[in-house]
């Protein structure tokens, strides 16, 4: 996998915090780890699977710790979008950015866009950057909506 576009998408400052949401750590968790790492930086890792959470439960993480969530691989497989993108809105720093990373053709990019307007994510976009994959990138944004 490519990822040299994708790490475009990342400007780490130092202390920044970030959090990845997947079924198993793998390229991407080792460039974000490497991100984190180049600015004394962190990266919190959790894990859907067998051992761990199912895709019926919600993940932990603290308001406002994070200044970027990806969730790969877990936002098509989850029963409750809405409760994982409420859990990702309130764990998220003020204008600090949602990335869904998911294979190719297992969500509806505009049906996922609308969900995360009406989350109260903006600027929501799809990004063609990583072959085999679909992203979809919005942002959180201080004082609109639920950012009060």
């Amino acid at each position: 996998m490519d990822l040299k576009q994708f790490s475009e998408l990342f400007t780490p400052l130092p202390g920044n915090h970030y959090l990845e949401v997947c079924t198993k750590e793998d390229e991407v968790s080792e460039l974000l780890s490497s991100l984190m790492r180049g600015v004394d930086g962190e990266l919190s890792i959790t894990l859907y699977n067998n051992e761990n959470l199912d895709f019926s439960q919600a993940f932990r993480a603290m308001p406002r710790e994070h200044d970027m969530l990806i969730l790969k691989d877990v936002f098509s497989k989850h029963e409750n979008k809405k409760m994982i993108l409420k859990l990702s809105y309130l764990t998220l720093a003020h204008t600090a950015n949602l990335i869904i990373l998911e294979k190719k053709g297992t969500i509806n990019i505009e049906a996922t866009k609308s969900l995360l307007e009406e989350m109260e994510f903006r600027s929501a976009s799809e990004i063609n950057i990583i072959d085999g994959y679909d992203l979809v990138m919005a942002k959180k944004m201080h004082m609109w909506g639920n950012g009060l």
